[in-house]
């Protein structure tokens, strides 16, 4: 049913409409996405149940990377606030099964508000186009743009941060490194997801410069995203990737295809610019499979560390034949694979059963806090899991099996 994109047009209908304001409907909508799609794609309400999923996932074979529903935070007491969940969700490793998690996940819009990273990634696009442009608040950082980096977000030249916005900023970044410490305790690596391209800019501040104070001695412990549906993916990665390594930082990515698709072009579109994401699918499978192979490569010889996020079948076989030349097969700690809960499990399997470290991408939070997140996801991942066909396929064939052994 996921796989029909008019039911993710369904669900966001009726998750905005009316309906949620009625006591006894919203009970039945909810009971019924509770026990359908929530337990399908959710690994638990709370940090007692996701704990029970990761022992599942342990005896299968699989490690677990967190992810607490937490975005779009308003203002500094709810950053503080999901601050404080992140960091009972990083304690709370400690009383798992040992490697059993392999991330915390962090999204930068749930520790600092929205608005305030559009304004600070402006602030970023126009020192990039003009070095005379003073950022005094800007700690030490990795190059965030290439010159193919869309710029259209910031037209003309932004008004300074106020005092109030370089506190709020200063706040923001201490809530991370309070959470980047709390990881570096526990000994559990941070992955800080992309978003946007009117943000990610100032996402990308956040995430370099946590990395500088906190990667040492070939250690990633804060890991940024990079998305290779992005024109700029390439030149973007492979340039902060070499100012890390001159500076002798371990720096930690993933890798991921990318998951805004329709509002990135949509916004280009309106303001007559070119798309910041490529032309065709077959783009971005070649720029997704050009940077693992190269970014493999480079873990290989000792340079940081790499999560290949992929469902797509093709790129799991070519970077684990890559991965396996260059004598990086079990037990190789420096590279993970990764999969959404509940989804790609026949790619997940296929490469534990080929020697690999592969963890589930496990969402969390309680149904009504955490259907509106998954119901963003679905929206910004439209085409996924409609082209997830082979594991469709091997349920039917599965299913199948099941009913003719049942009346024979």
């Amino acid at each position: 049913m996921a796989a029909i994109e008019p039911m993710v047009d369904v669900g966001m209908w009726v998750m905005n409409s009316k309906l949620m304001d009625m006591a006894v409907l919203r009970e039945i909508i909810l009971g019924t996405i509770k026990h359908t799609f929530y337990e399908h794609f959710v690994a638990g309400k709370d940090l007692p149940e996701v704990g029970q999923t990761i022992v599942k996932l342990r005896e299968a074979g699989l490690r677990g990377i967190l992810n607490y529903g937490l975005e779009h935070a308003g203002d500094n007491q709810s950053c503080d606030q999901n601050m404080e969940e992140i960091i009972q969700t990083v304690e709370s490793t400690k009383s798992l099964p040992p490697s059993s998690v392999s991330f915390v996940v962090v999204k930068i819009t749930a520790i600092c508000p929205p608005r305030l990273l559009k304004r600070v990634s402006d602030q970023l696009r126009w020192e990039y186009r003009d070095h005379s442009y003073n950022l005094p608040w800007k700690l030490n950082t990795l190059p965030i743009f290439s010159d193919s980096s869309p710029f259209y977000h910031t037209l003309s030249k932004p008004d300074p941060l106020t005092p109030q916005e370089e506190l709020n900023l200063q706040l923001a970044h201490q809530r991370l490194v309070k959470i980047s410490q709390k990881c570096v305790e526990h000994n559990v690596p941070l992955l800080i997801d992309a978003e946007d391209t009117s943000i990610q800019p100032a996402i990308d501040y956040f995430t370099y410069s946590a990395a500088i104070l906190f990667n040492k001695d070939d250690n990633p412990i804060i890991f940024g995203t990079i998305q290779a549906y992005l024109k700029d993916a390439k030149e973007r990665l492979f340039q902060a990737e070499k100012a890390a390594e001159k500076m002798g930082v371990p720096m930690g990515f993933k890798l991921v295809r990318g998951a805004y698709m329709s509002s990135e072009r949509q916004l280009a579109s309106a303001l007559g610019v070119e798309s910041p994401v490529h032309n065709s699918i077959q783009q971005t499978h070649a720029c997704y499979n050009d940077c693992a192979s190269i970014m493999l490569e480079k873990v290989a010889n000792g340079s940081g560390a790499l999560v290949l996020a992929t469902h797509n079948v093709e790129s799991g076989k070519l970077a684990a034949a890559k991965a396996r030349d260059l004598g990086m097969g079990k037990n190789y700690q420096k590279l993970q694979f990764a999969q959404l809960y509940g989804m790609a499990d026949t790619l997940s399997f296929g490469l534990v059963n080929a020697g690999f470290q592969v963890s589930k991408y496990l969402p969390f939070g309680p149904v009504e806090q955490i259907i509106p997140y998954l119901l963003r996801r679905a929206e910004e991942n439209r085409g996924v899991l409609s082209t997830s066909t082979l594991d469709r396929q091997l349920m039917r064939k599965e299913l199948l099996r099941r009913f003719k052994a049942t009346i024979r």
